[in-house]
């Protein structure tokens, strides 16, 4: 199975900048958007094929999930059950025979990381719903998850460490996510490497000089990591400030 996630930071717009094309041509089974900043309505993009689930944020142009799929899951959540963190369409689950696929946008901190205190509350209460579907059957995360987990996982670490997705406060969270039973399928796989990103600012000409930050995840339930073939950060396709990632599982 081939899953495909990426942050197209505006549906809309990386709709003019060649996603349509990456879309048909990445052919996978699975894939997942992350931030489209959407309402109902707004596009009209239903690929053959393809089982759309679209979550949106109450505020227009602003966050939003969407997964496509080839095969009809057996049931399909928005969100995570709690009403004060399922108002910005950051969560879709697909449930199928043999595993969950989770898709989230990860609140960001912000500047100043004057939200740091919603994303402590958030990512307590992700963990928990994530473990909760772990117990049931083997969960396939994926997203933007605003946090670069190691120092080799950005460009300029030392200068980072107050930074929104690079705090002590975030990548502590991250730490007890994979303590607490999940695989980072890229660090699997790529235990090592160094200057490989999956987003850049918009700004200084980041993404020419590869000044960037590794904030796009496939996670995976530890349970699946004899199933694990192939993970990699998609760095030549453009279209968003992001780039896509992918994964290959045996399921």
């Amino acid at each position: 199975m081939k899953l495909i996630s990426w942050n197209v930071n505006g549906l809309r717009a990386c709709m003019q900048k060649g996603f349509s094309d990456f879309f048909r041509e990445a052919d996978a089974d699975i894939f997942c958007i992350q931030e489209s900043k959407l309402q109902e309505g707004q596009i009209a993009f239903d690929p053959e094929g393809y089982h759309p689930y679209w979550n949106y944020a109450q505020k227009k142009g602003y966050s939003g999930t969407a997964v496509f799929a080839k095969k009809e899951p057996l049931s399909v959540a928005c969100g995570i059950n709690i009403p004060e963190h399922d108002t910005e369409g950051r969560v879709i689950t697909l449930e199928y025979e043999t595993f969950y696929l989770v898709t989230c946008y990860t609140p960001n901190s912000q500047e100043g990381l004057k939200r740091l205190a919603y994303r402590m509350e958030w990512e307590d209460a992700f963990r928990a719903y994530l473990k909760s579907l772990d117990a049931e059957k083997p969960v396939i995360l994926c997203g933007d998850l605003n946090v670069a987990h190691r120092e080799t996982d950005l460009k300029n670490p030392k200068t980072n460490h107050k930074s929104a997705g690079f705090s002590d406060e975030e990548r502590e969270k991250m730490s007890q996510l994979l303590d607490s039973g999940f695989t980072d399928t890229f660090r699997y796989f790529h235990p090592d490497a160094e200057g490989i990103y999956s987003w850049w600012s918009y700004r200084f000409k980041a993404r020419e000089k590869n000044a960037g930050w590794r904030i796009d995840y496939f996670l995976t339930s530890r349970s699946l990591d004899a199933q694990l073939q192939e993970a990699a950060i998609l760095t030549d396709i453009y279209g968003s400030d992001h780039c896509p990632v992918m994964l290959r599982v045996a399921l």
